[in-house]
């Protein structure tokens, strides 16, 4: 039979404040146990990879401010359009115009007007397909055209700077983004030693600064700088900035 034992009030309220804090100590490590498993859960969620945004910043990473809104080369590295289609390689530009027309169309039928900075394409007694600024200057004595199947124009035109990749043929055009154009390796081969060097030169340059690395230009300037720096070890650097 359990004894009965008899407590002062004050004895019986210290009981009771250490019941109180006991229970609170309970109460509390409960809701930690609650908030760790939470957390866990959590990190497991977080580190489970988000395949759309992973490839969202990706593709945003791949394209700059200035690149943004521009359209993807097509696979002859130009763009079509409603009026026409168009593709380049560093010295020339081809460019297909339809004719939508119900009657079989005739070389002497068309207009194609070549100049310097402009170009104008359409036939008689129609308003021009094309007429407009061109994106650079061309070789007119060098540009031609001819007319295939009686439907289509197709007009080459030859770039007076040959080391520059064309956004657009006609200034009102939309853009496509000249950082995506990729010069096929048979391309590459049809040039001369100095050409192609260049090239391979602009296109390692433009990978570097999609991958926001130095340039061939940035690690020459870091080479000198680094030589300098060995040359003079008297000098000190530690507070130098350099860009």
């Amino acid at each position: 039979e359990p004894k009965i034992k008899e407590i002062s009030d004050e004895e019986a309220a210290l009981f009771e404040k250490e019941q109180r804090l006991q229970a609170k100590l309970k109460e509390e490590n409960g809701f930690h146990e609650k908030d760790e498993n939470k957390q866990i859960k959590a990190d497991k969620v977080d580190d489970k990879p988000d395949d759309d945004e992973s490839d969202k910043d990706k593709s945003e990473e791949d394209e700059n401010d200035e690149d943004k809104g521009k359209l993807k080369p097509n696979y002859i590295n130009g763009g079509d359009y409603l009026s026409h289609r168009w593709g380049q390689s560093l010295q020339e530009l081809d460019i297909w115009v339809p004719f939508n027309v119900n009657f079989k169309v005739k070389a002497k039928d068309v207009i194609i007007d070549i100049r310097k900075k402009h170009l104008k394409v359409g036939l008689k007694g129609h308003p021009p397909l094309l007429d407009g600024e061109l994106h650079a200057e061309v070789k007119v004595d060098e540009c031609t055209w001819v007319l295939e199947d009686a439907k289509r124009a197709m007009i080459s035109l030859v770039k007076i700077k040959d080391m520059e990749w064309w956004s657009q043929i006609l200034k009102t055009d939309p853009e496509i983004n000249t950082r995506k154009v990729v010069p096929e390796n048979s391309k590459l081969a049809d040039l001369d030693g100095e050409t192609r060097s260049m090239v391979e030169k602009m296109m390692y340059d433009q990978r570097q600064k999609e991958m926001g690395l130095p340039t061939s230009e940035d690690q020459k300037k870091q080479d000198v700088l680094k030589k300098f720096m060995t040359q003079h070890p008297e000098m000190d650097f530690s507070k130098c900035k350099f860009s």
